[in-house]
């Protein structure tokens, strides 16, 4: 793995590479030619070190804090998961953080 050179350039990078995988997918929301946000998500097969079945796997939504609660987030999911489920998706998953309330309302 060749790191950035700080973690916004390191995750820049892995998700460069990850664009390139069959499935895998990110989509982005912009307004005035700006990212205000983005998904990254991928089918995985199943896992036996977390004892699930196959499933479209949400790993990340970010929505810039300016323009949370405008329907963003939502949409971003609802792109994701018609992408994941014409794909053969099985089932999606989307964990959260216990703390993250904002996530687990979305």
């Amino acid at each position: 793995m060749a790191p950035g050179r700080g973690l916004e350039e390191g995750y820049a990078w892995f998700l460069g590479k990850q664009m390139k995988e069959a499935d895998v997918v990110i989509f982005v929301a912009e307004r005035d030619k700006t990212v205000v946000g983005y998904v990254y998500a991928e089918l995985e097969p199943r896992s036996w070190k977390e004892l699930r079945e196959a499933a479209g796997f949400i790993h990340d939504v970010v929505v810039d804090e300016a323009h949370q609660r405008r329907g963003i987030g939502a949409a971003l999911i609802e792109a994701t998961s018609h992408w994941l489920r014409d794909h053969g998706a099985p089932r999606i998953i989307l964990w959260t953080a216990e703390q993250n309330s904002a996530g687990q309302r979305l």
